[in-house]
This record gives structure tokens, C-alpha cells and sequence, in this order.
């Protein structure tokens, strides 16, 4: 059996394979933007990084494929995926020599139309399959990515794949999704990131529907919303994206006059503390995203990919980190951090916003709105608040009421970061929930709504 090693990015919900191929090679599958992790998985194993391996054009992430093709590896990815840049073109059924291994290619069209899923093999013997967002734990990969009009259609080849192409491999076999768990691609998924063709046969709700409409109507009743991001990395990864480098470059400083300037300008100001630091105090008009595993699913989210982004961060705070997830979800235009944070601005005698957090007891139902998911909010709620996803708030704006408004999620990132997409649009009488609704429910001893 080929070492199989897991690359887990936790905050996009995504796993990357790296797979000993035996003669001290080894292949990607899925790789993320920045290679670091790869290399030194590769490394610690006295391993080459000979094949990088594409399921399908991401939509959540950019690819590191280039990235690591800029250091020997091959490409090997979908030839109806139209790549622009070197690459190895597969079709349904063409085969890769991998020394004693064998890479086959299977056309599994449904999450995208070009979609591959990977059958290792020895021999004849069946050792792994890499599903890509065919086949996952407990779910598959949604198939809304690439138009409406399509959406019907590309579930209706996902029932195909799966019935002619996956589902009658041997039910022992080890299956490598790339979507799991917290991934916005994925509709919604067990935590477990590996499973077996036998195990989803008999557990997967999806592979349960009698027949075609059956989970048609299933999959396409489970979807939600997700980022807009979505809409323009499958051509980035399609076109090729720039290739950085690892580590990537650092955050450049700026000085409070420069950041005033880029700000005038029309760059976008991220603060990336902490909830309790922006609540504290911030410069008026930033977007608080607070740096955390799903820091780059909502910069994704609500930060225009048009304008340089400025970031607000504190000393302590992992500034390579923040570069990688900004990266990862296709922001390059990083115009860099502001040199000494908050006490260079109010050293400088700049002005200093706030927004309170209030707590839980005295919340008041009828001046709050929820900002969680819609399957959240659906799961447990405070009775009375109102409902809008956090990345629909900005264009319900007008149609709020005046007075003060108290922002909740299910802790108070989520809900500091809507707080800060209303300050910016002139709303002063804002408070953000210091907890949620678990916290709420035990707190007064009442039940949840569902």
C-alpha cells in the first residue's frame, strides 16, 4: 500500500494528498497555493515531488500546482479543463506510469463539468481512490459553481458518475476526498475526512435516493449559499495563477500617513485582531475579520479583489499566516500592514472607533439580527431575533431598521465583522453579542428556537 499522507486546511474544509510513488518520488493531489506544506511533507520523507495532480478547476482555493511545477513536478489535470499553462491533458481512462504504480484517470463530471477522480492502482489491484468532490463522506460535492442554468444537469452526470463510474469499485477501497467537512463546495458533510466505497453505500444519504430525480431534488434542497469568490478563482486556476514562492513575500509596513492615503484612494482596511481588541477600539470604515482558520473564506467573502487590502493586526498576531490564507483565495494585491497597529494611529492623534459587545442576559430579541448560515440559524436560534447571513448583510443595508441594532452569531466574530460591514456604511448605534445562542439559553434558562 503507497504512504498516503493528509494535508488538511481546516478553515476552507479541503485535503491535499501526498502519496509516495515509490523510487523516492512522490505526487500531490489538490495541492493549495502555497507549497510549503507539501515540500516539507516531501522532505521529511526523502521524497522528490515529481506529479501534481488536479482533480478539477477549484473554485474555493487557488491551485498550487503551478507553484509546484515552477520546482520539477508535472502537471497532470483534466484536458477538458483547458489549462493554460504546461500541463499533461487526461481523458476518461488514460493511464499515468508511475514506476510500480498506476494513475488512471475516471471522468466524473457533476461538481464541474471537466471533473477527474484518480484510481491508484498495483497491478490490476485497486489501492485508492481520489474523489476530488465526486464521492465524499457522507455527501458529495455541490454542482451550483458554475452557472444556474446548469445546475439540474451537472447533478443529474453526478448521479451518472457515481452509479457507472465509482460506485461498483471494490466496497474495501479507500476513498481520498478533496471537499469535507466546512467546505463551502461540499453539501453538508460528516466531520470524517476518509471513508470507503462501502461505507458510503451504506451510510451516505445521498447515495440513498432511490433514483435520479430522488437525488436531484435531495442535493439541490441541501445547498446553501457560498462565497462569491467562487465565481472568478475556476479561471484564475484555468489561466494559472502568479507564482510567489515559498515562503511567500511578507507584509510590507506602512506608516499612518501611507495608510491614510491608500485608504482615501479606495484600498480596503482589514483589521485582523481580535474581536475584543477591534471593540476596543479601530480606525472607522475597517472590515474586522479576525485571523483564524476561516479568516480567507470571509476575506473572500466581503473584500473587494479589485482594491489593495491594508491590514491592522497586533505584534503577536502570525503576519505569514495571514499571507497564506489571502493567497490561497486569490487576493495579490497585499499593500501591506500598519507599522506599530492601533498605537501608531493613536500616537498619531487619528481618530478611534468603537462598537461595545453587550452581554448575553440583556439582550434584546427584537433589536437583534442572527448572521449565522441559514442552517445554522435553522438548527437554534433566540426567539425573535431576525435572520441574515452574514454575506447578504451588505445589500440589505437600506432595509434595516434606524436604532440601534445588536449584531449575533454563534460566538462574536462573525457578528463583529457584519458590525463593521454596517459601520461603514454610516450606522453608529451597533452592539455585537459577547457569545450566542447557547449562551443566551443558558444564561436566561430559556429554549432555543427552531
Amino acid at each position: 500500500m503507497a504512504d498516503i499522507v493528509t494535508v488538511l486546511d481546516e478553515g476552507l474544509g479541503n485535503s491535499s494528498y501526498v502519496v509516495d510513488i515509490g523510487d523516492r518520488r512522490a505526487l500531490v493531489l489538490d495541492p493549495e497555493r502555497d507549497p510549503g506544506w507539501y515540500l516539507a511533507a516531501a522532505e521529511h520523507r526523502g521524497l522528490r515531488l515529481a506529479y501534481t495532480v488536479e482533480t478539477h478547476l477549484h473554485a474555493d482555493f487557488v491551485s498550487g500546482s503551478r507553484e509546484l511545477a515552477a520546482r520539477g513536478a508535472q502537471v497532470l489535470a483534466s484536458a477538458a479543463g483547458g489549462l493554460e499553462f504546461p500541463h499533461r491533458g487526461l481523458g476518461d481512462g488514460d493511464e499515468v506510469a508511475l514506476g510500480g504504480l498506476t494513475l488512471r484517470a475516471l471522468a466524473t463530471p457533476g461538481h464541474t463539468p471537466e471533473h477527474l477522480a484518480y484510481l491508484l492502482l498495483d497491478g490490476s489491484e485497486p489501492l485508492a481512490l481520489f474523489s476530488g468532490g465526486s464521492l465524499l463522506v457522507g455527501a458529495v460535492a455541490r454542482t451550483d459553481l458554475i452557472s444556474p442554468d446548469r445546475t439540474d444537469e451537472l447533478a443529474r452526470s453526478l448521479w451518472r458518475s457515481l452509479h457507472e463510474r465509482i460506485l461498483g469499485l471494490p466496497d474495501d477501497l479507500p476513498v481520498y476526498p478533496t471537499h469535507g467537512a466546512g467546505s463551502f463546495c461540499s453539501a453538508p458533510a460528516r466531520s470524517e475526512r476518509t471513508t470507503t466505497i462501502g461505507r458510503e453505500k451504506a451510510a451516505n444519504p445521498l447515495l440513498a435516493a432511490p433514483d435520479e430525480d430522488a437525488f436531484v431534488k435531495l442535493l439541490l434542497d441541501g445547498l446553501g449559499s457560498y462565497p462569491p469568490y467562487f465565481l472568478r478563482l475556476r479561471e484564475v486556476n484555468r489561466r494559472g495563477p502568479i507564482i510567489h514562492g515559498s515562503p511567500p513575500p511578507p507584509l510590507a509596513g506602512l506608516t499612518v500617513e501611507r495608510v491614510r492615503r491608500l485608504v482615501a484612494d479606495g484600498a480596503q482596511l482589514v483589521d485582523a485582531r481580535p474581536v475584543a481588541a477591534f471593540a476596543a477600539g479601530h480606525i472607522a470604515g475597517a472590515l474586522s475579520i479576525a485571523l483564524r482558520p476561516v479568516f480567507a473564506t470571509w476575506l473572500g467573502w466581503l473584500a473587494d479583489p479589485s482594491e489593495p487590502l491594508v491590514f491592522v493586526l497586533d505584534d503577536d498576531q502570525d503576519r505569514a499566516e495571514l499571507v497564506r490564507q489571502a493567497l490561497n483565495v486569490g487576493y495579490d494585491n497585499l499593500a501591506g500592514e500598519l507599522t506599530g497597529g492601533m498605537h501608531a494611529w493613536r500616537h498619531a492623534g487619528q481618530p478611534v472607533a468603537t462598537i461595545p459587545l453587550v452581554d448575553v442576559a440583556g439582550l434584546d430579541p427584537g433589536r437583534t439580527i442572527d448572521v449565522r448560515q441559514a442552517s445554522e440559524f435553522g438548527a437554534g436560534h433566540v426567539p425573535g431575533v431576525r435572520h441574515i447571513e452574514l454575506g447578504a448583510l451588505g445589500g440589505l443595508t437600506p432595509a434595516l431598521p434606524g436604532g440601534p441594532l445588536t449584531l449575533a452569531c454563534g460566538h462574536r466574530e462573525r457578528a463583529m465583522t457584519a458590525a463593521s460591514v454596517l459601520a461603514a456604511t454610516g450606522r453608529r448605534d451597533l452592539t455585537v453579542l459577547d457569545g450566542g445562542p447557547d449562551d443566551w439559553a443558558q444564561a436566561t434558562g430559556r429554549t432555543l428556537a427552531r
